[in-house]
């Protein structure tokens, strides 16, 4: 004798709504009870740079939202993969993040072999916190007065302008290669390991330009040791008003570094959410909109979803890049 289990699809949406409506309640469930410790969030660098000023400035406030200590650990190595996989592999129970930045998150796994992790796949996008322009900088002795006249003695003698980055495949490597592609010129890639030794190089006339991060080169700019030529926005920076962008130059060029928070993809969607709403409200602080203004920043709040977007097109556009100039780090 033989029983039938079919169900009709009447009974097989009502199991369905009511399998989600159990997991809906567990996951707010865990965003009620959530944090039950203290928050870690891994910055992928060493101290210093852009997302590591993002990190420390917002968790006092986010400590002080979710009544627990916010932890900021830097955990630098393999740019950025190493401090990104410790997140990938952690529990995902909203109580380790990463603080995700333009190389680790849109470029590592088109130039790298094998980063340990994919980022559509192991990572939930939280909120984007502060997304800066690259600087063009050259030596405050530099001949060039303005872009045009760089890329004019980049055409004039193909090969003689050479451009530092801070590694092969990083953010900068890839909008000079893009400057130089853009404008059908050749230019020489000198990379370093990390931007202080390619801006001490910079400041010394070894390299003639370097696609730095506000946040790391704008003490030198004010210092008079290194001039701004154009940043890589679409639209001038606050922090500095008076630079032209590359666009004025060359139509549609547009750069950014850009740094939000991240957490495993299994974190419940209710946890995902309370976080992206007490990030999205303390960026938005007058006092930390002016400080990330001042380190060259501006601020964009986006919720989960619409961030996830944001990552993909990002993570298009430096498919490409990586592709066209075989900028591989294996």
């Amino acid at each position: 004798m033989s029983i039938s289990h079919s169900l009709s699809r009447r009974d097989f949406v009502r199991l369905g709504a009511a399998t989600a409506a159990l997991a809906a309640g567990g996951a707010g469930r865990a965003a009620e009870k959530y944090p039950t410790k203290p928050v870690t969030v891994i910055v992928p660098y060493a101290p210093g740079g852009q997302g590591d000023v993002f990190a420390r400035l917002i968790a006092p406030d986010l400590g002080q939202a979710l009544g627990q200590s916010v932890i900021v650990e830097n955990r630098p190595g393999a740019t950025g993969a190493l401090g990104t996989r410790q997140v990938v592999r952690a529990e995902p129970d909203g109580h380790t993040l990463l603080m995700g930045q333009t190389g680790e998150i849109a470029i590592n796994g088109f130039a790298m072999k094998s980063p340990g992790y994919d980022t559509l796949k192991d990572l939930r996008a939280i909120a984007l916190v502060g997304n800066a322009p690259l600087v063009l900088a050259v030596p405050q002795n530099s001949p060039f007065a303005d872009v045009a006249a760089l890329l004019q003695a980049a055409r004039d003698k193909p090969g003689s302008v050479a451009y530092a980055s801070s590694g092969t495949a990083t953010p900068g490597h890839l909008a000079a290669a893009a400057l130089a592609a853009g404008s059908k010129t050749e230019m020489t890639h000198i990379p370093y390991k990390g931007a202080g030794q390619a801006i001490s190089d910079l400041i010394g006339g070894q390299v003639q330009l370097f696609f730095a991060s506000a946040s790391s080169i704008m003490p030198h700019i004010q210092g008079g040791r290194v001039r701004a030529l154009a940043v890589s926005s679409l639209e001038p920076v606050a922090a500095l008003p008076k630079v032209p962008t590359i666009a004025q130059t060359l139509p549609g060029f547009e750069f950014s570094l850009w740094g939000g928070y991240f957490a495993p993809a299994a974190t419940p969607p209710a946890i995902v959410e309370l976080l992206a709403g007490h990030i999205n409200r303390i960026v938005q602080k007058p006092e930390l909109h002016k400080r990330l203004e001042s380190e060259g920043s501006a601020v964009a709040p986006m919720t989960p979803d619409r961030f996830g977007q944001f990552v993909r097109a990002e993570m298009d556009k430096y498919a490409a890049l990586v592709k066209s100039t075989q900028a591989h780090v294996d």
